[in-house]
């Protein structure tokens, strides 16, 4: 658990429901239901910039 870290969530998620949250320097990824529980370590504007490139794409 990284406490010092700033969380953001989507402005889209509604309150109750569970997202992905991000640290604000895009380096960390958790669930929202469970702030206290794992995250994942992630390069996330380079994920970001895969998907927007359609890597993922089927």
């Amino acid at each position: 658990m990284t406490a010092s870290k700033t969380w953001i969530k989507s402005s889209r998620s509604q309150s109750t429901a569970t997202c992905v949250e991000l640290t604000t320097d895009l380096d960390e990824i958790r669930i929202s239901k469970d702030p206290f529980g794992p995250t994942s370590r992630a390069d996330v504007s380079r994920f970001v910039q895969a998907v927007k490139e359609g890597r993922f794409d089927r």
